[in-house]
């Protein structure tokens, strides 16, 4: 237990933090009584640096304010969420998080206070806004929790840095600026390098270090372009310092504690979001611990926080000096990291000090024993560990820095730090099986220790592959700057790892055992174990279960067992001798998969999707819902959600000892995207009961020539494909079917691999990139359908009737992937006969499948056929879009079929739709500014990192509304410019046209001509529209165009057939309609009125 001496040492064991008094305000401790409506707003689509953790954040405080009796209106365009479900708030608005839209929602609802600290950054930024604009004072709403005074002098970098300075706390030297003159002039006054930090910003956006003037001003109008305010902290870098977060929470006496300390892995230079981080600390001396906890409660105390603040402080590692770096005065990334790793509410604990609770009067819900004004100790260490897809992006820079770029990541619990690393590179489901030392023996060490030198995903392979030729641990600190702790850590595994190569070649069984049983202990797989030793799999599982060496299941004590933990917060390990809870058998009990990491293509959407089908399964009388995932963003792995929550890894081996417990009635794998289903038939084989669909329908319908066969037998038309091993018969079929086609290896889904191919020059540039592939995957080609419609359908099926959610068509043509589509329901453009032919593919397809849960069919339309083009047996991305754009919540009925083996449709109805009189509309959520260099493009490929959506009568205006939801879109101005990169002249004409009769100035969008970037650079451009293919190798490429409007904040619209949408919604921006707003009831209360 060395490893967590960090905290036990020095942590604060359950004492009561010291009191910092302040002036009362005698008016709240009966504010709350005084209230009946409170409005809370969300942070939109999921995005790089404002993700999940919102809908956490979100959630907790809608339930902890509904416990006071009180009505709770939620702005937040985010349908994938749990927030805006109808379970949780009484009025649900889908519209832009912007102060006119959110005045509508005030002037409707009259709400008479305002929640900002739950929605990230934007529900901040909207909140100041609406303050200076006088709405707040107009209404009477007043602001809940740290007051807006509060928040503007930790978000203005001006204002945050006198504040500090006043209350006597260090800061780095640093001048805020608002113009490239005077941050030039302030860097020359500091000396480089500076680091430059953005006003009212998250994840590090626009932020950078700069060593030297010329690198300054070339990244210095990024800077600017992402801050709302235009001003930006130049400040002297605190380069390769350690990096430190408390998680402090204050009420309105002055009462303060420090719930959580982390620690960064990385040293500054690397965001923490990008970091590796640790809890509790593990390097820190008993001095700096409490040097820097004492300064973290006077910063909240500095601020006037009412609530939860982050504070993040860099540490000097040759000294005990130290600098504040910044505070967010919200609920934030960190927020729920800290929440799940240490049991203590903090999204829940906030909510009931912004409405004038103090800290003693609270009790920790999680654990039942301890009022809230205690500081947690932990008997165990978590690893936070970020997940990147650049692999997604043309172009992109990998490197990192101080901006934010990872999309998901994983937390990971074990009793020792080497376990909890290990586990969590397993939970990134990269095909890592741990800490990995082979991956670099090639490279020449020279070449090795100088990319150890830089930030990068793979940086602690690169280390591990360095100390197995030997580099000493000391040499790899002074490279890197992490702390050599954490390096000797390192160093641990890939010992092990010797040891355990070592061992095989011996008969000694007891050594072998005492191998092995340590190093389950330090996190080792049975799949990394038997590489090491040269066996199956099946072979060490069977091993070590002959000797005895089992995991035991262990509590997340936030109490360090200094008093009986009551927490259903609950993990594996093998760093112990018996588990902490006793298993009954005879409950009816039910595991749920959950999603894991979130990428691109796997994000909030799924952790909806389980939350609804564990709540509906309760509901209908399940005993015991456990749910096993691992991500901390998400509602599924809060306290109150689920009977039991195994924060633990989503693989065979972890699922099977978990499995062996429970002993449940069966397991769900279809709600927790792709990595629960891919596990569905492996869990199968080995004698797992899986819950809904069978495990051969799944196969049918994911193995091509399997499913394809059965449209064939049903007589349902898909398009020409064929599978190759051969270089020469991939060209000959390209020619016999005619291009474009679709290539794709046959083992990916949407891989990188993916692309469409217009012409023999296209395929041989192709077969020259990814030909090797062929020889051990074999290539898929299939006959892309140019300028078809494509449509899907989400439904639940229990195995004879089918309810068919909607039928969506997509804005954009196939060719898009559809998680980067505009959605539309009902479609806008296909006739009845149409939409009748899907409804019979639909059911012929569930019955022929066998469908007993949910499912998701990808259809194209061209020339009045419609073509299925793939089906998933399982729950999809636009469920939740469905759900709610219809009212009709499709994980109730996916519940109704796994409990009572029927939907609840009468005996007659066969295939039934529901009808809608509106438009429900998804719109995709980029982040091209945080992928530094890569190409803005759709394609095959999806790159979007989140959605959003809105209800409306009008086509137009609920498409402009959901647009309009997603950063940065907004209206151009009229005296701005609209730039045109189109291809198409036919599409070119009718959008200048169009463009210039609702008043705007349209430009073509040559990229050779450079008064266009003058234009851009300011900001005289409103739009631009880019539709042109752009080749790799082409000088005339808009590549560079898109990128610096991307680069700058400027919306950048990249089809044709949206921007045509989004041209003629244009007219009608002027018209009040847009800002007619309903709640989500209101629509579904028209459709059961009917």
């Amino acid at each position: 237990m060395g490893n967590v001496v960090g905290l036990l040492g020095r942590g604060f064991r359950g004492k009561r933090s010291r009191v910092f008094q302040t002036p009362s305000n005698p008016c709240y401790p009966t504010l709350r009584e005084t209230l009946d409506k409170v409005l809370i707003l969300g942070s939109g689509a999921i995005k790089v640096a404002e993700a999940a953790e919102f809908d956490y954040s979100g959630s907790q405080a809608i339930k902890a304010v509904k416990e006071e009796g009180l009505k709770v209106v939620v702005v937040n365009p985010n349908v994938a969420t749990i927030q805006t479900s109808e379970k949780l708030a009484d009025s649900i608005y889908l519209v832009p998080v912007e102060a006119r839209f959110v005045e509508t929602v005030i002037e409707r609802e009259r709400p008479d206070a305002i929640m900002l600290g739950f929605g990230g950054q934007t529900a901040l930024n909207c909140g100041v806004e609406l303050y200076k604009r006088g709405i707040l004072d107009k209404y009477g709403v007043k602001v809940l929790g740290t007051p807006i005074q509060g928040i503007v002098k930790a978000l203005d970098r001006g204002r945050f840095r006198e504040t500090m300075l006043e209350y006597g706390l260090s800061i780095p030297p640093s001048k805020p600026a608002y113009g490239l003159n005077e941050a030039l002039r302030i860097a020359d006054e500091i000396g480089y390098p500076v680091m430059i930090r953005v006003a009212f910003n998250l994840g590090g956006a626009g932020s950078f270090i700069a060593h030297s003037p010329e690198e300054l001003k070339i990244n210095l109008e990024k800077a600017f372009a992402q801050s709302p305010v235009r001003q930006v902290l130049v400040e002297k870098s605190v380069y390769k310092w350690k990096e430190v977060e408390f998680e402090v929470v204050r009420d309105y006496k002055g009462n303060m504690a420090a719930v959580a300390c982390m620690e960064n892995f990385d040293p500054m230079g690397v965001h923490t979001g990008d970091s590796i981080v640790v809890a509790p600390s593990q390097t820190l001396t008993n001095r700096e611990y409490h040097a820097l906890r004492s300064a973290s409660l006077k910063v909240a105390e500095a601020i006037g926080i009412i609530g939860e603040c982050n504070v993040q402080l860099a540490l000097n590692p040759f000294s005990e000096e130290y600098f504040i770096i910044e505070t967010n005065p919200r609920m934030s990334r960190s927020s729920a990291l800290a929440s799940k790793a240490t049991g203590y509410p903090l999204a829940y604990i906030a909510a009931k000090l912004a409405l004038g609770y103090t800290l003693p009067e609270l009790v920790n819900k999680v654990t039942g024993r301890t009022t809230a004004h205690f500081e947690p100790s932990l008997d165990y260490v978590i690893v936070k560990y970020p997940r990147w897809d650049f692999q997604k992006f043309r172009g992109v820079d990998c490197a990192l820095g101080t901006e934010m770029k990872s999309i998901g990541e994983v937390m990971a619990i074990g009793r020792c730090f080497e376990e909890a690393l290990q586990k969590a590179l397993r939970m990134l489901d990269i095909g890592l099986e741990g800490v990995e030392s082979e991956h670099y023996v090639n490279v020449p060490l020279n070449d090795l220790l100088r990319d150890i030198a830089k930030p990068s995903p793979d940086r602690v392979l690169k280390i591990a592959s360095a100390l197995k030729r030997g580099v000493d641990p000391v040499e790899i600190t002074r490279i890197t700057g992490i702390d050599t702790w954490y390096i000797y850590k390192l160093l641990n595994i890939v010992e092990l790892e010797r040891k355990l190569k070592a061992v095989h070649k011996c008969k000694n069984e007891k050594m072998l055992c005492r191998v092995l049983k340590e190093a389950k202990r330090l996190g080792f797989s049975d799949d990394r174990i038997a590489r090491c030793l040269g066996w199956s799999t099946s072979q060490v599982r069977e091993f070590r279960r002959r000797h005895g060496i089992v995991p035991v299941v262990k509590q997340i004590d936030t109490l360090a067992a200094e008093w009986p933990a009551a927490t259903n917060y609950l993990y594996v390990t093998y760093g112990g001798e018996e588990d902490d809870i006793r298993f009954d058998a005879k409950k009816h009990k039910i595991m749920i998969l959950g999603a894991g990491v979130f990428r691109i293509g796997v994000s909030v959407e799924f952790d909806w999707c389980v939350v609804e089908l564990a709540w509906a399964l309760k509901n209908r009388g399940v005993d015991e819902v456990i749910v096993v995932n691992y991500n901390p963003e998400t509602v599924s792995t809060d306290w109150d959600v689920n009977d039991k929550l195994y924060f633990e890894e989503l693989t065979l081996e972890r699922i099977l000892d978990i499995y062996e417990k429970e002993k449940p009635e069966g397991v769900i794998t279809f709600v927790g995207g792709q990595i629960a289903n891919n596990l569905a038939l492996k869990l199968e084989k080995m004698g797992v009961k899986l819950l809904g669909t069978s495990g051969k329908s799944v196969d049918i319908a994911e193995d091509r020539r399997k499913f394809s066969r059965l449209l064939e037998k049903l007589g349902i038309p898909q398009p020409s494909w064929s599978e190759f091993n051969d270089v020469e018969k991939v060209r000959l079929f390209c020619k016999e079917i005619g291009y474009p086609v679709l290539i794709r290896p046959s083992y990916v889904l949407s891989g990188s691999a993916m692309k469409v191919i217009y012409c023999e020059e296209d395929l041989n540039e192709y077969l020259k990139k990814y030909g090797d592939i062929i020889k051990e995957h074999p290539l898929v080609v299939s006959k892309f359908m140019h300028e078809a419609k494509e449509v899907e359908v989400d439904a639940v099926s229990d195995g004879e009737r089918v309810f068919i959610g909607a039928v969506i068509e997509h804005v954009e043509p196939a060719g898009v992937h559809s998680g980067d589509s505009t959605m539309v329901i009902p479609p806008f453009d296909l006739d009845e006969k149409t939409i009748e032919t899907v409804k019979k593919y639909t059911y012929k397809i569930c019955r022929a499948l066998n469908v007993k849960g949910p499912v998701n069919i990808q259809y194209l339309v061209k020339n009045g056929k419609v073509y299925v083009i793939e089906c998933n047996l399982r729950a999809s991305r636009s469920m939740p879009f469905t759900s709610k754009a219809t009212g009709i919540n499709l994980m109730e009925l996916v519940a109704d079929v796994l409990v009572h083996g029927r939907l609840k449709l009468p005996a007659n109805v066969k295939c039934y739709l529901p009808k809608v009189d509106w438009w429900a509309i998804k719109s995709p959520q980029f982040s091209w500014t945080r992928f530094r260099g890569a190409v803005p493009e759709l394609g095959v490929e999806m790159r979007s990192t989140g959605e959003v959506a809105s209800l409306g009568e009008n086509l137009y205006i609920t498409l402009l509304r959901s647009w309009l939801a997603a950063a940065p879109n907004r209206l151009p101005e009229r005296d701005q410019y609209i730039l045109l990169a189109v291809d198409n002249e036919d599409d070119y004409n009718i959008l200048s046209n169009n463009l210039t009769r609702a008043g705007f100035k349209v430009i073509k969008g040559n990229p050779e001509n450079p008064l266009l970037y003058k234009l851009l650079r300011e900001g005289k451009v409103g739009w631009l529209i880019s539709t042109s293919t752009d080749k790799e190798d082409s000088s005339e490429s808009t590549s560079k165009l898109k990128r610096l409007a991307v680069d700058l904040n400027i919306p950048v619209i990249l089809d044709g057939n949206l921007a045509k949408f989004l041209v003629e919604a244009v007219h009608r921006a002027g018209n009040p309609e847009i800002y007619e707003v309903k709640s989500l009831k209101e629509y579904w209360r028209t459709r059961k009125n009917a």
